[in-house]
């Protein structure tokens, strides 16, 4: 067995999804062993619900790989570390083609919380057209954050620099708060929310500050975010919210039968700030 059907035999594949997310994880991956051999975890770090998926076993799956430099760098250049994944995924037997997407080509939807300041590549498998990654690097990020090295050990071992999930909480909150999909709902937030409750993380309320001043241009206090957030939760279909994410949701640990526009008006009275 080789060491791809080893990662791939970690992962339940009874039904076609299965095995399509089995894939796309085992792809993450290997993209982040390949980011290790680089210099790129010395100046980014990961983040987002593929983050938290891989690193915190969040039960619901996650198809897009998110990163932040750690400094602003209008330099940087994501096609200086397509070499290293694609070494990674030849060394697995497996072969893939990398693209850097031009933003005049985002979809609105795509775009809707994406800024001007984010290189975004599409890595897709030459034999597998329906398995295909969007990777985004802020290089203009919101700064005040902490990160901390986690260790994988498939395809070897190695560490990646992730964000840490107080800082995390903070950025999955400004996305509830200020994502603007129009009239569609992204229940993948509500359900990272009541993640981050659920395994009493705190939320670093500097960060959530940070990053509401460098992209919405406004100062916002602790009340203020209270009263957003609950009229953000009075506000939205929690069947919609239901509906949005139930197609991700992994295992039996999840029960989004009880969620209610109340749920999570209580959920809100648990945040603790740091």
């Amino acid at each position: 067995m080789t060491v791809y059907d080893q990662m791939l035999a970690a992962y339940p594949q009874q039904t076609a999804q299965q095995q399509h997310n089995a894939r796309i994880e085992v792809a993450q991956q290997i993209v982040l062993a390949g980011l290790a051999r680089s210099d790129f975890f010395s100046k980014a770090a990961f983040y987002g619900g593929t983050c938290l998926r891989i690193f915190h076993n969040l039960q619901r799956f996650s198809e897009d790989m998110d990163f932040s430099l750690m400094q602003t760098d209008e330099t940087f250049a994501w096609e200086t570390y397509f070499p290293y994944i694609e070494r990674e995924f030849e060394a697995l037997g497996r072969t893939v083609t990398i693209t850097k997407k031009d933003r005049r080509t985002f979809g609105k939807v795509e775009s809707a919380f994406l800024k001007d300041n984010t290189e975004v590549v599409n890595l897709q498998f030459q034999t597998e057209k329906s398995l295909k990654i969007k990777i985004e690097v802020d290089t203009y990020p919101p700064l005040g954050f902490a990160t901390e090295q986690r260790l994988l050990f498939q395809p070897y071992p190695f560490y990646t620099r992730c964000i840490v999930p107080s800082d995390l909480f903070a950025g999955k909150m400004h996305a509830l708060l200020f994502r603007q999909w129009k009239s569609r709902v992204k229940g993948r937030d509500w359900y990272d929310f009541e993640w981050y409750i659920r395994n009493n993380v705190p939320l670093h309320f500097e960060h959530l500050q940070e990053r509401v001043r460098q992209c919405n241009n406004i100062e916002l206090t602790k009340d203020q975010f209270v009263e957003m957030l609950r009229n953000k939760i009075a506000n939205t279909d929690i069947n919609d919210v239901r509906a949005d994410v139930e197609p991700f949701l992994i295992g039996n640990l999840n029960n989004p039968d009880i969620w209610s526009n109340d749920y999570f008006l209580q959920i809100a009275e648990m945040i603790r700030f740091v």
